[in-house]
């Protein structure tokens, strides 16, 4: 599970979950030379000195998100080499160091897991779900309670048709090229995914919504779980939903667009909003399945 570096010291790999509201990050990579913009991983990396490595700790991130996306768990690898002499810390004191150390409360280390020295946190995942969350009944963003407004899409439609939203999201279903629900920017070479899930159901009521406001607010989640995803294919994806169940598409048009696999297409700029969207969980063969 160790290599040597530094003579006589010994080197750790650790797999990392972690959570974060995404509303003050530049997205979860870190960014360089930008004193205006600062992503999750900066904060991270910078608890990270505090274990005093001999090397300088790096964060290798499983799942990449935007500007504004939250995350209930993300993952990551990272390398710790302490001086010599010194066994490897246990998973849990990693844990309690981050968190201890972390400069932004919208971050927390939920868990660590010593792992061989070759896992790859991106490589190795088998599953990534992305949870959308959707609010109904708000003519106004601004009448949607404050708890809420940075972490669900307000539309103005009264309602939606679930089901129509349930029977487009079938065609998404397998192994297809998604290349029309690919934004530019992060261009992959290979644009085909296998869609293993997609879900459209009530989501809970909020407890942040008032009595006397519950009658006309109603909450929605849309679920996606694959290997991998394309840029912002979720939020494309989640878009053209929005577009059939307020009844501007058919789920036989989202079968036409997929098969179009042009991400030019006139309903292909839809792009639903970053705040809505949570990387739920990312799943590896032996860690994390319950996080």
């Amino acid at each position: 599970m160790g290599s040597c570096g530094a003579v006589g010291s010994v080197r750790a790999r650790y797999l990392v979950f972690f959570q974060y509201l995404g509303t003050d990050f530049n997205g979860v990579a870190a960014v360089k030379g930008n004193h205006r913009a600062v992503g999750v991983q900066n904060f991270l990396e910078e608890a990270a000195k505090r274990l005093n490595s001999v090397e300088p700790i790096r964060f290798t991130i499983s799942s990449r998100t935007d500007a504004g996306v939250h995350a209930l768990s993300n993952a990551a690898h990272l390398d710790i080499q302490r001086p010599s002499g010194l066994p490897p810390y246990s998973p849990e004191v990693v844990t309690q160091a981050l968190n201890t150390h972390l400069k932004h409360r919208s971050i927390r280390v939920l868990k660590a897991f010593r792992v061989p020295n070759d896992f790859h946190a991106r490589h190795a995942a088998t599953s990534r779900t992305y949870l959308y969350r959707l609010a109904t009944g708000c003519p106004w963003p601004d009448q949607l309670p404050v708890f809420e407004q940075n972490v669900c899409w307000a539309l103005q439609t009264k309602c939606l048709d679930v089901a129509a939203m349930q029977e487009a999201a079938q065609h998404l279903l397998g192994t297809h090229d998604f290349s029309a629900f690919q934004s530019a920017g992060s261009p992959a070479a290979n644009t085909v995914r296998t869609l293993q899930r997609v879900s459209v159901s009530s989501g809970p009521v909020s407890p942040f919504v008032l009595p006397q406001e519950s009658w006309r607010l109603q909450f929605w989640t849309l679920e996606f779980e694959s290997q991998s995803f394309l840029y912002r294919q979720v939020r494309r994806m989640t878009a053209v939903l929005v577009a059939v169940g307020q009844g501007t598409l058919t789920p036989t048009q989202v079968k036409v667009i997929l098969e179009s696999q042009d991400p030019l297409g006139k309903y292909q700029s839809r792009v639903a909003p970053a705040h809505g969207l949570f990387l739920k969980s990312v799943v590896y063969d032996d860690f994390g399945k319950k996080e």
